[in-house]
């Protein structure tokens, strides 16, 4: 059955199998580690992954052959990139979640041979429905003795992020253009996607394949197949590869929508000048995520999946518009999508910029997003609010520099509070600025 062009891509990597063994208890766990050990998977379901990290730590350090802590310990090394700390956890431990935690701190740090023997070993289990796994057990086995995402050429690749191509407009669509195995394709760089994915009308196999931006080769890149088919419908021209966190981690990526450029580097960027540091998370080592905030008030911040393929700027639970101060029943329904709704959110604050009126989506279930995963996510950041900010991946992607867009700086110029004001450092966009709602393409 065809997938829905707003079903999550390659999502894969967040597959259910991953979970914590249930009911894996010591019996003589002490009662604190205990309350510290409810205390981080609390924090971690909401997405407080500080205190979730801390939590686990603490319930470790009373009850440190814990299983059941032990793996919940790794689910958040990985989330936070630390393969090393995910490894030591789970040594020693046999279930399949410890060889799905493994196999993934293997793959994602390119050790190939090691993520084969662990996720071979998990597919063993009849229990586990785990279709990343399964291609990526093959791929890793096929691929042992490479080193993945290594590079030659220069030190740079800088391609066009065209703005229309054949008289069609791509909007906020980050598409670029490169080579896949000396083809010249254009693809759609997404961030919700764990690995890079294939059309599977033009390629029927997962593969070892290499991509050239200008005079940057990456080479030994793992990519698997999908129908990409409703993602060439969604954006009006046809995609070939979609390039995913994983790639665009090991790539030092830049993305700039409003600049119309992609870079790819060797190493990491210097940090721009006038940029903002978001830490990021990746759900089992795979799609992206980041927190912000959706008040001015002195709340946390929500969990939200990043997933710069999604035709939006903004999609938010509930929950999220309730964080917000919105009553979604006040929300606008779509006249031909009367389910989905739209509305504008008074304040997004994602490092250390705000943005004034930020529209946004209501009415959609998550569940078309993250089916299997455990975090209760609070809402989708799509391409058009991406497309506010030059985006470069530093630290292997555990975060992004976000540079703004000059009109935002220009606004916040014209817009300055009086000099008896507090300083801040928001920037907030004209309205002229922020996209118009749309329903998405299924919703029509």
């Amino acid at each position: 059955m065809r997938r829905s062009p707003f079903v999550t891509i390659a999502l894969c990597a967040a597959a259910v199998s991953c979970g914590p063994s249930m009911g894996a208890q010591v019996p003589s766990r002490p009662p604190v580690a205990g309350q510290w050990l409810e205390r981080a998977k609390v924090s971690y379901r909401n997405g407080d992954f500080d205190d979730a990290r801390e939590s686990a730590r603490q319930a470790l350090a009373a009850a440190p052959n814990d299983t059941e802590g032990r793996e919940l310990g790794a689910r958040i090394a990985l989330l936070r990139l630390d393969y090393a700390e995910a490894l030591k956890l789970t040594e020693g431990l046999e279930s399949s979640a410890a060889h799905a935690l493994r196999g993934r701190a293997y793959w994602f740090s390119g050790d190939v041979e090691h993520a084969a023997d662990e996720l071979e070993a998990l597919l063993t289990d009849p229990t586990v429905k785990d279709p990343w796994a399964r291609d990526v057990a093959t791929l890793a086995r096929q691929g042992v003795g490479r080193h993945p995402f290594e590079m030659d050429g220069s030190l740079i690749g800088a391609v066009e992020m065209p703005r229309a191509i054949d008289r069609v407009p791509l909007g906020a669509a980050p598409v670029v253009v490169c080579e896949l195995d000396g083809e010249r394709i254009l693809a759609l760089v997404a961030t919700g996607a764990s690995e890079v994915v294939l059309d599977s009308n033009s390629r029927h196999e997962p593969a070892w394949v290499s991509l050239r931006f200008d005079r940057l080769q990456v080479n030994d890149v793992p990519a698997l197949v999908q129908d990409l088919t409703p993602i060439a419908r969604q954006v009006g021209v046809p995609i070939k590869a979609m390039l995913g966190a994983q790639f665009l981690r090991h790539a030092h990526a830049t993305f700039d929508r409003r600049g119309d450029q992609y870079e790819e580097r060797r190493r990491d960027a210097p940090p721009p000048p006038d940029a903002s540091r978001v830490p990021l998370y990746y759900m089992r080592g795979g799609g992206m995520l980041l927190r912000a905030t959706v008040t001015s008030r002195d709340e946390g911040a929500i969990p939200l999946f990043v997933d710069s393929s999604r035709p939006f700027a903004l999609l938010l639970e509930d929950a999220g518009w309730k964080r917000a101060g919105i009553d979604v029943k006040s929300l606008t329904p779509f006249p031909d999508s009367p389910t989905v709704k739209h509305g504008t959110v008074p304040i997004f604050r994602v490092g250390g910029f705000d943005l004034a009126k930020m529209p946004a989506l209501g009415g959609i279930a998550m569940g078309d997003f993250a089916s299997g995963i455990d975090i209760d996510l609070d809402g989708v950041v799509g391409a058009d609010l991406l497309a506010f900010f030059r985006v470069t991946f530093a630290d292997d992607g555990r975060f992004i520099w976000i540079e703004p867009d000059p009109t935002l700086v220009a606004a916040e110029t014209a817009t300055a509070a009086p000099a008896s004001a507090p300083p801040t450092s928001s920037a907030t966009p004209e309205r002229s600025s922020a996209p118009a709602p749309r329903a998405p393409p299924s919703a029509r």
